[in-house]
C-alpha cells in the first residue's frame, strides 16, 4: 500500500503533538488537565506548520526508509542482469543499476555519464533493465535488446539503438546488423520485461531513466556528479 505525504503529515502532526503533550505531563510531575494537554498540543501543532520543512524532512526520511526495504528484500533480482545486458567489472564491489528505454531523450543523454563512470570506475558493474514505458516502439526495442543480451552483443547494440528513435525501420536494421529475429515470439525476453515493470511499480519509478545505487534510488538524468556521489555513499556504507 501506498503511503501518500497528505496522509503521512497528519498522522506526523498527531503523534509529535501528543508525544509532546505526554513529554510536558511527565516533566511537571503532577496531573495535567485535559485543557493543558490541549494547549501543549496546540502550540506544538502551530510550531509545526509554521515550519513545514521539518515534517518534509521527516516524511522524505520515512520514504527513503521504506523503499531501502523494498530494494533490499529484491535486490538480488534487481542486481542480476539479463544475460548479457550489463557493462563493467564482473566482480565490481558496487553495482549500478539504470532502469531505462530506448525512446527516452533522457536516458539517450546520460550515456555520456555512464560511459565517463565505466571510464573512470574500474571496480563499476552497470547493469541495464530495460523499463519500455513510452509505447509499442519502446517495448518492441526492448525485445530486441535482450535478443541481443543472449548473444553477448549488449553493449554495441545498447549504444546503436540510441541513435534514433527506435521505429520499426530503426529496428529491423539493427536486427539485421545485430544478427537476431526481431519478428519471431520470445516468451523469455517478454517475462523479463514484465519483471521489469512489476520492479517498477514496487519501486515506486515515475520514468526514466531510474537508478539504484545500495538503498538509494536516483530518478531522472541527474548527471555524472549525483552518480559517482552515490556510488561513492554504497562504498563508504562497506566500510
Amino acid at each position: 500500500m501506498q503511503i501518500k505525504g497528505r496522509d503521512i503529515m497528519i498522522g506526523l502532526i498527531a503523534v509529535v503533538t501528543g508525544a509532546a503533550a505526554t513529554v510536558a505531563a511527565t516533566s511537571m510531575g503532577t496531573p495535567v488537565s485535559a485543557s493543558d494537554k490541549s494547549a501543549v498540543e496546540r502550540v506544538v501543532r502551530d510550531y509545526i506548520l509554521d515550519h513545514g520543512e521539518i515534517l518534509q524532512q521527516s516524511i522524505e526520511r520515512l520514504q527513503a526508509h521504506q523503499m531501502a526495504k523494498v530494494i533490499d528484500g529484491n535486490r538480488t533480482l534487481i542486481e542480476t542482469p539479463f544475460y548479457g545486458a550489463w557493462e563493467g567489472n564482473p566482480n565490481g564491489d558496487v553495482v549500478l543499476v539504470e532502469f531505462f528505454d530506448y525512446a527516452c531523450g533522457y536516458c539517450r543523454a546520460s550515456l555520456p555519464d555512464v560511459d565517463r563512470l565505466l571510464k573512470d570506475d574500474p571496480k563499476l558493474k552497470i547493469v541495464y533493465r530495460e523499463m519500455p514505458v513510452l509505447g509499442p516502439d519502446s517495448t518492441a526495442a526492448a525485445e530486441l535488446s535482450l535478443r541481443v543480451a543472449r548473444k553477448g552483443s549488449y553493449a554495441a547494440f545498447h549504444r546503436a539503438a540510441y541513435l534514433a528513435r527506435p521505429d520499426a525501420a530503426v529496428r529491423a536494421k539493427l536486427a539485421r546488423q545485430f544478427g537476431v529475429d526481431a519478428a519471431s515470439k520470445d516468451d523469455e525476453a517478454t517475462e523479463e520485461i514484465a519483471t521489469n515493470l512489476q520492479l517498477q511499480n514496487a519501486l515506486r519509478l515515475t520514468g526514466t531513466p531510474s537508478w539504484i545505487a545500495g538503498d538509494k534510488i536516483l530518478s531522472g538524468a541527474v548527471g555524472y556528479d549525483a552518480l559517482k556521489a552515490a556510488i561513492a555513499d554504497v562504498r563508504a556504507g562497506k566500510k
